[in-house]
């Protein structure tokens, strides 16, 4: 019954100091603001200001995982480049160890005089008190985020006297003795050490009960050094699990963290170990204190990433050598990777790279739409999630392409150059509106799949109908687009008229089946936005090739509005619209055959 109330006790100071340390680190961050995350991806330009960044900030917000989880998610969305990422794990590791030096304080004793006003107690009261007087009476957040601090704070400091008071009788266990000894076992010990890291999700944590263990007076440098030893790799588990769904980088930062452990575990086990045997150092049978147990992880760490600093570069070769990118992946880097910025003070070269990068954002888009249609009358979740990936890469070309035809207008340029470049703003604008449509498309299959929502038969005919021409139109203008193609250009205005009456025609149908009770409104509203979003693309797709057609003009109107399809008095446009519409005539197939509208991928 006593050890199973010591486990509870120990258990309890653990929740607690887990607890604790959570608030004091949400209410710094609070308290921060975003100016965390905004140091974190600007003021990385050297790996060494990256190592001092990060254990800065890590010492701030006691948690090396929260500094990597924000970092990797930086690199997954590009706002930050794996080599910066490096930089500030490394001193991630090195700032979550300030912890250990904190949770001394809660060892300071005394009876009297001085001793007693700086005794453990008395500092949690103190601060716990001012604390709760913040939180509850002041009307400013920023002074209520300082109580949670204060607060957190203090009930680390409890946590930790509840876990020291839970094991001091088990300075008297002889189990518990022949425990440790056995812990002086090195492969043992670093197991420990990961295991128990792995479960509290916590290094800070981990150490803080190394530290409670200490005050029995029998864990001795030989037990002590393996468990500090695995602590950090078992602190990689929250890390790892965060990166389950980010891109190749994001799950390349994890392993950025998980390596710098375990490679500072393999190389100080080895030398320390190999010199033990040899040497027969001295100290092995020192008894450790909470002070001496902070130095020993402070150390480690310090230790780890001066050794490692040098090869920042090869550590960045070997995680990519192990999370490789697939093709796909490496051509759509190689599309940035167009847009030198040396080239910048050369507009017509940058400008030619402009076009080069749009062309490839323009085959993604194309691929997108067609992807995304496809799930109306093929569901597949594996494709549904590789529209959503698309289409974040999609709003990345969008992003750099934009910052970097900004860049452009800040140089001197020729008329026809600053014509040049006011189109391709506006058109890298609509192709992106095109792909926030599709995947809006594709989030819709995904609700009809998982609610069962179906139409009726002549309304998934009409449907198809209409997806069709909008296959035909995107097709259309990625092709005139990358082939600078004004006469192929012409066609998509009268397209895009045609599908809009389509579907304006089709909500009138759909409202006809509504009131005869063939479809309900739930599957009517799901049509209708459907329909809505084909509307849109046709516009935008419509407005880009506009664009393009006004690119060759002397002087084009460059403020094009996007929200219309732009009909004109051209004998061309009537011509192709009369003869879309003949195509795509719904009348034709009603009481035919089925209609389905299906498209490989890879459509030229």
């Amino acid at each position: 019954m006593a050890i199973f109330s010591m486990v509870l006790s120990l258990l309890s100071g653990v929740a607690l100091f887990l607890f604790g340390m959570s608030l004091m680190g949400d209410g710094l961050k609070l308290v921060a603001g975003n100016k965390l995350e905004a140091f974190l991806y600007r003021m990385t330009n050297t790996p060494l200001k990256g190592v001092a960044l990060g254990t800065a900030v890590t010492s701030i917000i006691q948690s090396s995982s929260a500094t990597t989880v924000m970092v990797i998610g930086f690199v997954n969305s590009g706002m930050m480049k794996l080599k910066q990422a490096i930089g500030i794990i490394m001193g991630a590791n090195i700032g979550t160890s300030i912890t250990g030096w904190i949770l001394c304080l809660s060892y300071i004793q005394g009876s009297g005089g001085i001793a007693s006003i700086l005794s453990t107690a008395t500092i949690s009261a103190v601060v716990a008190i001012i604390g709760i007087i913040l939180r509850m009476f002041c009307k400013r957040s920023v002074h209520k985020n300082i109580g949670n601090i204060m607060l957190g704070f203090s009930i680390l400091m409890t946590g930790m006297q509840t876990m020291s008071g839970a094991v001091a009788p088990l300075r008297e266990s002889k189990v518990f003795i022949d425990m440790l000894t056995m812990f002086s076992n090195p492969l043992a010990g670093i197991l420990v050490g990961i295991l128990f890291t792995a479960v509290l999700q916590s290094a800070s944590a981990t150490v803080g009960v190394l530290q409670a263990l200490s005050v029995t007076g029998i864990l001795t440098f030989a037990s002590a050094f393996p468990i500090v030893l695995g602590i950090g790799v078992g602190a990689a588990c929250p890390v790892l699990i965060s990166a389950i769904g980010a891109n190749k980088n994001g799950k390349r930062t994890a392993l950025i963290y998980l390596m710098n452990d375990l490679f500072g575990l393999i190389l100080w086990s080895v030398i320390f170990y190999t010199a033990n045997a040899i040497v027969h150092f001295g100290f092995m049978d020192t008894i450790m204190t909470p002070v001496t147990i902070a130095a020993l992880n402070t150390v480690f760490r310090v230790a780890t990433v001066v050794v490692l600093f040098p090869f920042i570069p090869k550590l960045e070769k070997l995680v990519c050598m192990l999370v490789k990118d697939s093709a796909e992946e490496l051509e759509d880097e190689a599309d940035f990777d167009l847009l030198e910025e040396r080239l910048i003070n050369y507009p017509a070269l940058a400008i030619g790279q402009c076009h080069r990068a749009m062309n490839g954002m323009s085959k993604k888009l194309r691929k997108n739409v067609n992807r995304a249609m496809n799930l109306l009358n093929d569901y597949q979740q594996d494709k549904y999630d590789k529209v959503q990936r698309k289409e974040d890469l999609i709003d990345k070309y969008e992003s750099r392409l934009g910052d970097y035809l900004i860049q452009l207008t800040k140089r001197e340029m020729n008329t026809a150059q600053t014509r040049q470049v006011s189109l391709y703003l506006h058109t890298i604008n609509d192709f992106e509106r095109i792909g926030d449509h599709a995947s809006y498309i594709a989030h819709m299959a995904n609700e009809m799949h998982d609610n069962h929502t179906n139409f009726s038969q002549s309304a998934w005919d009409e449907l198809n109908i209409v997806m069709g021409a909008v296959r035909e139109e995107i097709n259309v203008t990625c092709n005139a687009f990358m082939k600078d193609d004004r006469e192929a250009a012409q066609r998509v205005a009268p397209l895009g008229a045609v599908i809009t009456n389509l579907c304006d025609e089709l909500k009138l149908h759909h409202v006809a089946r509504l009131s005869k009770g063939e479809c309900g409104l739930e599957e009517g509203t799901v049509f209708n936005d459907i329909l809505n979003s084909f509307g849109r693309i046709a516009a935008h797709s419509a407005s880009a090739m506009m664009a393009l057609m006004k690119s060759g003009e002397e002087d084009p109107d460059l403020h094009i509005h996007d929200s219309k399809v732009y009909p004109t008095d051209t004998m061309e446009y009537y011509s192709y619209f009369n003869e879309y519409r003949q195509k795509y005539d719904i009348d034709a197939v009603n009481g035919g055959d089925h209609v389905v509208s299906m498209e490989p991928e890879e459509v030229e």
